[in-house]
């Protein structure tokens, strides 16, 4: 659905300085929003981006994902489409006997042969030599066989670790959750002064999956020092809204009283009230982590927050 009015071709957004449409920006394995996300007068409406879909890629050279390209006859995929790259793919050699040498075979993107007809590069260190023999002699057959059954037990057993590894966690976060150590105090004032902050939801135990140890680690400070982060956060979270929560409900549970919020609203278009939260948090709280704001976005609800903070790159 289109957010500009000014601005038919949905792959622009309406830049009020410039007073003109303008092309969003490409970020590999994600498409562009409609119009950015921006409507005419400045507001953001949604992110700029979105990941591809399944079997969809984006180089970072459009701003659309492209679906991806099958293997034209003749050529096997060698290694699959992900969201930022297209099929590869190999030809499929027949009738002779390959002697390899320091070169692996030529491997041909799929990109190459649409349109138009494929074209067959020859490795000029490869020497090709015509088979002689109609049939394998049972040695040559072993050999061909030994490789293949080698590496798919070695591929069973690295799968059997991850399932094992992937349970063991799942259990771990499960007794983590219920005995976390993010503890909230009310104050009394906050209370009484009748801004009643929402429950919290039950447990979710999929913060690890949205986000590397890693950026859970780093320290809160991380955030406010990124500024595309930020920026991102304060759209999503400082409006106000009856449909989702936002920062008055994430300064609600770190326990800042309503007539601190509803100052710092009043002072809104100087100050995002979600930097002068993070700033306070930050300066009672100098131990905080990332995970801890995480785990309070989580609380109210607000995944789409999260998956901004996985932008995050640790030190």
């Amino acid at each position: 659905m289109a957010h500009s009015a000014r601005c038919p071709d949905l792959t622009t957004y309406w830049n009020r300085n410039a007073a003109k449409c303008e092309p969003c920006k490409l970020k590999p394995g994600y498409e562009v929003t409609p119009n950015c996300g921006y409507d005419d007068y400045g507001g953001r409406h949604e992110s700029p981006f979105k990941k591809c879909l399944g079997n969809t890629f984006n180089d970072g050279s459009r701003a659309l994902c492209e679906p991806c390209t099958p293997c034209p006859p003749g050529y096997k995929l060698v290694r699959p489409c992900n969201p930022t790259t297209d099929n590869h793919c190999q030809e499929q050699r027949s009738g002779t006997t390959e002697v390899a040498t320091t070169k692996p075979a030529t491997s041909v993107h799929v990109s190459a042969f649409v349109n138009k007809t494929p074209t067959i590069a020859t490795d000029p260190l490869t020497v090709t030599i015509p088979s002689t023999q109609n049939s394998e002699t049972p040695a040559n057959s072993a050999v061909l066989w030994t490789v293949p059954l080698a590496v798919l037990i070695s591929i069973t057993l690295v799968l059997l670790s991850v399932c094992i590894i992937y349970i063991k966690r799942k259990r771990g976060l499960y007794i983590d959750c219920q005995h976390s150590v993010l503890t909230y105090r009310r104050r009394s004032s906050f209370i009484n002064e009748g801004f009643s902050p929402l429950p919290a939801p039950a447990c979710k135990n999929d913060l690890e999956i949205m986000l590397s140890p890693e950026i859970l680690s780093e320290p809160l400070p991380t955030v406010l020092n990124n500024l595309d982060v930020l920026e991102e956060l304060v759209i999503l979270l400082d409006p106000d809204s009856n449909v989702v929560k936002t920062t008055k409900h994430l300064a609600s549970l770190c326990s800042f009283p309503s007539t601190w919020i509803t100052y710092t609203y009043s002072m809104k278009d100087t100050k995002s009230p979600l930097k002068a939260m993070l700033e306070g948090v930050t300066s009672k709280h100098p131990d905080w982590t990332v995970g801890h704001l995480a785990k309070l976005l989580r609380q109210i609800e607000r995944n789409d927050a999260i998956a901004v903070l996985a932008q995050l790159r640790p030190r």
